[in-house]
C-alpha cells in the first residue's frame, strides 16, 4: 500500500508542475493598433466634404454627425471636417436638435 500512494503522491507532483508550466507559458493579448490620423490638406477635407454632401443627400433628412459617419462610411473626424468645410460654404444649416440638413 505505501508504494500506491507514493505513485499518487509523485503523480500529483507532476501535474502541479504541469500545470504551473501552463501557467507561466501564457501569451499576452496585443494592444489594438492605433486608428491612422486623417490627412488634413484641402484635397482630403474637400473629398469629405463631398461625401457628407452625398450622404445627406441620399439621406433628404437631418442627420446626426454619427448617422453621416455611418452613411459616408468615413470616420466622425472626417465628417466633422467635411461639414466645417460645408457649412463654410454656406451649403449646410443645423437643426435644433444637432443634426445637419442640407440648405
Amino acid at each position: 500500500m505505501a508504494k500506491k500512494e507514493a505513485t499518487t503522491k509523485k503523480a500529483a507532483e507532476v501535474e502541479v508542475k504541469e500545470t504551473a508550466a501552463k501557467k507561466s507559458t501564457t501569451t499576452k493579448k496585443a494592444a489594438p493598433k492605433a486608428k491612422a490620423a486623417a490627412a488634413i490638406n484641402a484635397e482630403n477635407v474637400g473629398f469629405k466634404a463631398g461625401d457628407v454632401y452625398q450622404a445627406l443627400a441620399a439621406a433628404e433628412k437631418a442627420l446626426s454627425v454619427k448617422e453621416i459617419a455611418d452613411a459616408a462610411k468615413i470616420s466622425e473626424v472626417e465628417t466633422l471636417l467635411g461639414i466645417g468645410w460645408l457649412f463654410k460654404e454656406g451649403k449646410l444649416n443645423a437643426t435644433e436638435d444637432n443634426k445637419v440638413a442640407l440648405a
